[in-house]
């Protein structure tokens, strides 16, 4: 299996100082428990209605200060954790999509915590964290067309040799990586700052990779830390 060996461009530290994540490569088997992902994301908005976790509102607050930090507006484009959190406030529940989408969207929910999956056999070349400098281009869909964006100079995105895979740090997931249960190679980031404490990262892990070893036993799972030069 190969590592998606993800970096971090040491401009990331001056906008996020403290800034480390869990990338996480999934070697994919069948999936036998595909209720795995539901059944966490019910329990997960569940803890989300109970005020769960105590340190939840200043870890997600911290990503708020971050985003402003390279220019974008928290409150119109909050990061995937806050968004997530206000739909299960909102409407009490979150309708299942997919069951590995499910799952690391309950991790997220239950832990705070942006968590990114991503489709890695779409890549082309490694996963990098990096300020744009306005050229590149990100595939979404408006009107339920294809369509390309150029993101904006000074923006933080993840990208590849191609192109952007998730604008805004963590805000809006490219189509060209998506992922679902059917792909066979997989990548996970786990997006922390400070306001969470570092075992709860780690827990946020186990609770993803417990969970796809139970919904396709015999996948392949490697973990490794990144932080922020």
């Amino acid at each position: 299996m190969s590592p998606a060996l993800p970096s971090i461009s040491s401009d990331i530290s001056r906008i996020a100082p403290g800034f480390r994540a869990l990338s996480i490569v999934v070697e994919a088997a069948a999936v036998r428990a595909p209720e795995a992902g539901s059944e966490a994301l019910r329990a997960a908005c569940a803890a989300v209605l109970a005020g769960e976790p105590s340190w939840g509102d200043a870890h997600l607050a911290a990503w708020g200060r971050v985003f402003q930090a390279f220019g974008a507006k928290p409150k119109r484009t909050p990061c995937s954790a806050e968004a997530l959190r206000k739909r299960v406030l909102r409407d009490g529940t979150m309708a299942s999509l997919d069951p590995v989408v499910d799952l690391y969207n309950a991790v997220s929910l239950r832990y705070a915590i942006p968590v990114g999956g991503e489709n890695l056999a779409a890549y082309a070349g490694a996963p990098r964290l990096c300020l744009a400098d306005g050229s590149e281009t990100f595939d979404t869909v408006k009107e339920g067309e294809p369509a390309l964006e150029t993101v904006e100079a000074g923006e933080a995105i993840w990208r590849d040799d191609i192109g952007v895979t998730c604008r805004r740090w963590n805000w809006r997931q490219g189509v060209r990586t998506r992922l679902s249960a059917a792909d066979a190679n997989m990548w996970f980031i786990l997006e922390s700052l400070p306001e969470m404490p570092l075992d709860a990262l780690y827990a946020a892990a186990s609770m993803l990779t417990d969970g796809l070893e139970k919904m396709m036993p015999g996948a392949k799972i490697e973990m490794a830390r990144i932080d922020a030069l």
